[in-house]
């Protein structure tokens, strides 16, 4: 499995504590730079994305199944189903989103050799705590 990491997740991390004696201005300037970085972690995501070679889109191949929490992070199992008639390698970028549909987090996948007509797992798992009610999706998937 291939997740993002670095800087980002730990300016995550240190925002998504309860800003306590914050004004609003000061919780919606938080907010912002939350959004800032969830956007950059989702950016981070598409280039390692952008990095498969030859990848054929796979996107029917790919089912996300439902989140649940593993320790401080959450987690998704993510199946790849191969229809072709040799082994092939997936790469799947997996965002968990919120009740609302909003982007928490975004990671990278990667199951290889998944055998001809038979089917193999990975874990999606966040670079940081997500809190509330959260859904994974398959946002793009590579068969390669």
């Amino acid at each position: 499995m291939i997740r993002t990491r670095g800087p980002v997740a730990a300016v995550l991390l240190a925002l998504t504590v309860t800003l306590t004696g914050c004004t609003e201005e000061d919780r919606q300037k938080a907010g912002d730079i939350v959004g800032s970085a969830t956007g950059a972690v989702a950016s981070a995501a598409q280039e390692r994305m952008d990095q498969v070679k030859d990848g054929v889109n796979a996107a029917g191949d790919v089912k996300a199944g439902p989140t649940k929490a593993d320790g401080d992070r959450t987690t998704a199992e993510i199946t790849a189903t191969n229809p072709q008639d040799k082994n092939a390698d997936y790469t799947i970028m997996v965002n968990f989103r919120d009740s609302g549909g909003g982007l928490l987090d975004s990671v990278v996948v990667t199951i290889g050799g998944v055998e001809p007509g038979k089917s193999k797992t990975g874990t999606a798992r966040s670079n940081r705590t997500l809190s509330g009610e959260t859904t994974a999706e398959v946002g793009q998937a590579l068969r390669h």
